[in-house]
């Protein structure tokens, strides 16, 4: 512990001009953002909607199914034996026995492959809370709409669910974007369980690694308290623009 001192814009200074380890994180979680958040948001909303359409018990046990892996521990172990990186690896037991290739690739070791493991393992496990909520939303509708929304000429399921059903879900469908933008931008676990902390060349670190290095290792809190703010400034104008596309729902 030492007496606080005064930096004023420094650390942030430092963030985007000299810290070239951020500068790569901040790449990797906005692509990662990009890719994982709007799929797994709209993968969750379209296996709730499928799945309400199911009778109660066999919709009953669908859903805990899917929404059994954003709860279970130790998951990432069925993750790292199937990319384990020698010949008995599902993967690579499966390409080398069809001919696909020669030699095991070092897939959590290997820079290309990385980032996409990652961002597969993550969507795997994005039907969690956001996904509950869709389920929730779509149970509670209120079934005179689609009646009178009949009367007034919705002519297939595509109509329904662009003009009644979404408009209805309208908060469920802001709480599942706030859930979805919030686990893809806040991505650490996954990363360091697969490929470990810091991962080669830094392909797989992310923000929120780089705020648990500063903030839980070197315990430099200025620092790591700037890294948060960052992120929080993206995530915030994340949600915004979100919110903009989500009023447009509907018209």
């Amino acid at each position: 512990l030492e007496a606080p001192g005064w930096v004023g814009w420094e650390n942030y200074a430092n963030l985007f001009v000299k810290d070239e380890v951020f500068l790569i994180a901040l790449k990797n979680t906005l692509l990662f953002a990009a890719i994982t958040g709007p799929l797994s948001y709209i993968v969750c909303f379209f296996l709730a909607w499928l799945i309400n359409e199911l009778s109660p018990k066999i919709r009953s046990i669908i859903t805990l199914l899917f929404y059994a892996p954003s709860i279970s521990g130790n998951v990432y172990l069925i993750w790292q034996v199937a990319f384990s990186g020698d010949s008995f690896g599902y993967i690579n037991a499966f390409l080398m026995k069809w001919g696909f290739i020669l030699e095991p690739i070092q897939w959590l070791q290997d820079p290309k492959y990385m980032l996409a493991i990652i961002m597969l393992v993550q969507l795997w496990l994005s039907l969690g809370t956001a996904f509950l909520a869709f389920i929730a939303g779509l149970q509670g509708m209120d079934m005179t709409l689609i009646e009178a929304g009949a009367i007034d000429g919705i002519r297939n399921r595509w109509q329904e669910l662009w003009f009644i059903t979404l408009p209805s879900l309208r908060p469920m469908l802001m709480f599942g974007a706030v859930m979805q933008i919030t686990s893809s931008f806040a991505v650490a676990d996954v990363a360091t369980s697969l490929v470990g902390f810091p991962s080669p060349q830094y392909a797989g670190h992310t923000i929120v690694t780089h705020l648990n290095d500063f903030g839980t290792i070197r315990f430099e809190m200025g620092y790591a308290s700037a890294i948060a703010t960052v992120l929080f400034a993206i995530m915030l104008g994340s949600n915004l623009v979100v919110q903009k596309l989500l009023r447009k729902v509907g018209d």
